[in-house]
């Protein structure tokens, strides 16, 4: 069987593919499996570029014609040399399985056959017969984890001469590894931001990462907790300015003031630090967020929190009734939150 376990891919890709005829880049991170397909294709020893000689297909062009694949790869080139046949499938076609088995059992010269899928099933009639071909190879696409993400990091800012700092570091790996090519941008792009820097810090990647609008929604948050006007007022206006809807931080913050209401009532009956409860509570929260959520955990009772969370529910239900209305009536309900908080953490 011709297939490789996902954390082998790149040690595969480094070597020589040339024992293989037919390839399978297949998984849910569509990027990655766009960024290994176009690897194989550099490694065919096919010039990409060269209309006659590499021939693209789509599911669309399968259907209208059942016999186009089979009819491509058994085609000579016009002016002769290795030939390549591209095709981004559209699920398990049956004809992409028949052309599998066809190369299996009479191998054409000079031809790559390299197939893009989606996520499949072990089940998938298109995954089992690349699986079983030895001259096929089953190549899986996972969304990247942390080691992998990490050596983006690296590989991506390292060729840029930049470094990056432990906390930047941190924040990046939070919001990256759904999509290797939107990670890969997302690096790119800050790279840019800080060329002529030796090292990235925290700040510059809080206001360049494509998920800004989601750190800028913690921050209004933390501001709340925190009980910084002046810092909820710019994390509200950065929001404000990027397009983004003020209505969820509102909804952040009733999903925090619903934890701290539980953490209080533990606290309550059975006389725990606010330490001990954030540990048994909420183990995975950020560091950099841990501070003002400790610190807001300890001024609240567990009754002003009830408070609090039937204001926020409040301020909700006008935001329903007066939509037109929504972002004044988020925006005044957390800046009274965030004098609440200050209040309590000056006693």
């Amino acid at each position: 069987m011709a297939q490789k376990k996902a954390h082998e891919v790149d040690s595969f890709l480094k070597g020589s593919v040339s024992a293989f005829t037919s390839f399978l880049v297949y998984g849910p991170d569509r990027g990655l499996v766009s960024e290994r397909a176009s690897l194989l294709a550099g490694k065919s020893g096919v010039d990409v570029s060269d209309p006659f000689n590499v021939t693209r297909l789509d599911s669309t062009d399968v259907q209208s014609d059942s016999l186009k694949i089979l009819d491509e790869i058994n085609s000579v080139g016009l002016f002769g040399g290795k030939r390549l046949v591209w095709i981004k499938a559209g699920g398990s076609d049956k004809t992409i399985v028949e052309a599998i088995n066809a190369i299996e059992s009479d191998p054409p010269d000079d031809m790559v056959f390299l197939v893009e899928a989606g996520d499949l099933k072990k089940s998938s009639s298109l995954r089992k017969a690349a699986e079983s071909a030895a001259t096929c190879m089953a190549l899986p696409c996972y969304g990247d984890d942390g080691r992998s993400i990490h050596a983006l990091i690296d590989e991506e800012l390292g060729s840029a001469g930049l470094r990056i700092d432990a906390a930047a570091r941190q924040i990046l790996i939070e919001h990256l590894g759904g999509d290797r090519l939107a990670s890969r941008g997302e690096l790119k792009k800050l790279a840019l931001y800080c060329h002529g820097r030796d090292v990235i810090g925290e700040n510059d990647v809080i206001e360049i990462v494509g998920d800004a609008s989601s750190l800028s929604v913690d921050s209004a948050v933390d501001c709340v907790l925190s009980g910084d006007l002046s810092g909820l007022d710019h994390a509200l206006s950065r929001i404000i300015t990027s397009k983004t809807q003020i209505f969820p931080v509102l909804q952040a913050c009733l999903r925090q003031f619903q934890l701290m209401d539980l953490m209080r009532s533990a606290m309550e009956k059975g006389r725990m630090p606010a330490s001990g409860a954030l540990q048994k509570y909420a183990p995975r929260m950020h560091f950099r967020r841990k501070p003002a959520f400790e610190k807001a955990l300890s001024s609240w009772s567990a009754k002003a929190t009830g408070a609090a969370l039937d204001h926020i529910n409040r301020a909700i239900l006008e935001t329903r009734r007066q939509p037109a209305l929504e972002e004044s009536i988020s925006r005044q309900a957390l800046l009274a939150l965030a004098i609440r908080s200050s209040r309590r953490q000056q006693r």
